[in-house]
């Protein structure tokens, strides 16, 4: 599997995700993405090594300036056929890897029945931190606030 930037000409297979996952919600349709790519947000695409499909999408907000910025999560969705494979864990680890390149606390919401994400979510070091009651409409399902304390990327420097 391979991450690229989302480029606009993904959107329909975005869109297409959206709607299969979230069916009972408003799954964002492409307006929405192209406004996070309008406000320069971090967005990525999954695809299979061998081929130029659209397999899932994740991106990351940036908020502040230099030395305060904050991030969010606003969305990471995996095609279903593609699941349980490691590519919704590839794409939070790059959304990860950014924040921590700002070295940026991350938030983002979830739904509280969605025990899978909830998991992996704590697995990369994020706590409940509030709870949004009917967050998700029309629905009406509720949501965790989560949230992951800023970490300072090490890297190694060649003394000189």
């Amino acid at each position: 599997m391979r991450l690229e930037p989302l480029h606009r000409k993904d959107i329909p297979r975005c869109v297409e995700i959206e709607k299969i996952l979230f069916p009972g919600d408003s799954p964002w349709n492409a307006y929405a993405f192209h406004s996070e790519l309008d406000a320069g947000g971090h967005y990525l695409v999954a695809r299979p090594d061998d081929s130029d499909e659209v397999i899932g999408y994740a991106g990351l907000a940036v908020v502040g300036r230099r030395g305060d910025y904050e991030t969010s999560i606003h969305t990471i969705g995996v095609d279903p056929g593609w699941q349980r494979n490691g590519v919704g864990t590839t794409l939070l680890t790059a959304l990860l890897t950014r924040a921590d390149d700002l070295v940026a606390p991350v938030f983002l919401e979830v739904r509280t029945d969605n025990d899978a994400a909830i998991t992996l979510y704590e697995r990369h070091g994020f706590e409940r931190v509030g709870l949004r009651k009917r967050y998700y409409q029309p629905s009406g399902a509720d949501a965790y606030t989560m949230a992951r304390p800023p970490r300072a990327q090490v890297r190694d420097e060649v003394a000189g």
